[in-house]
């Protein structure tokens, strides 16, 4: 089921955006152990330490690219997340321009509380702009969009990394914990969540 956002797509977008959601999975290439770089994004966050985080995000993207055999990308991470009334910015993705490197930006803290984001949220938001990334360069589309199809793939990434979620935990009431809102504010030459 396409996003409300499809009606007003021209034909044209919107067989992109078919394209996007009809692809469901990413299998990971064969490749060296990720855990050891995960779990160094984990103790950089735990220990507030960008550049950790940046070094170790960066050692993840480059292994990834490689073995999709895209171009690489550069990642910046930065400490508060910026926020305005449309709610907080996660991540950013800025595609390769005139010869010069795609990028990834991240957040590491909340914008209200500023508190360090969990290093499983952090590193799904990580993969999401890497899938971005993949839309132009692995599956050659023109554009990126937020589809069921794109969130499926990167959620697919995220556990073949990652493993499966912890189950969550239930609150005395009985209603599960709240989920981050990962809500995301896409841009044709440039995807953020």
């Amino acid at each position: 089921m396409p996003f409300a956002y499809y009606d007003r797509l021209t034909a044209k977008r919107k067989r992109i955006y078919d394209r996007s959601d009809a692809i469901v999975e990413l299998p990971l290439p064969a490749g060296q152990d990720t855990a050891p770089v995960i779990s160094a994004i984990a103790a950089g966050l735990d220990a507030d330490r960008e550049t950790e985080v940046q070094r170790a995000c960066q050692q993840l993207l480059d292994d990834l690219a490689a073995r999709f055999s895209v171009p690489p990308l550069r990642v910046k991470v930065y400490a508060t997340r910026p926020s305005g009334d449309w709610g907080e910015l996660h991540g950013m993705y800025l595609p390769e321009d005139e010869g010069k490197r795609a990028v990834v930006e991240l957040w590491m803290r909340t914008a209200r509380k500023e508190k360090v984001v969990a290093p499983r949220t952090f590193l799904r938001t990580l993969l999401h702009e890497l899938c971005h990334h993949l839309d132009y360069e692995f599956y050659k589309l023109p554009e990126t969009f937020h589809t069921e199809g794109f969130y499926k793939r990167e959620s697919h990434l995220l556990h073949q990394l990652a493993g499966p979620p912890e189950p969550k935990k239930v609150q005395a009431s009985g209603a599960s914990s709240p989920r981050t809102n990962t809500g995301t504010r896409g841009a044709r030459a440039q995807s953020s969540s």
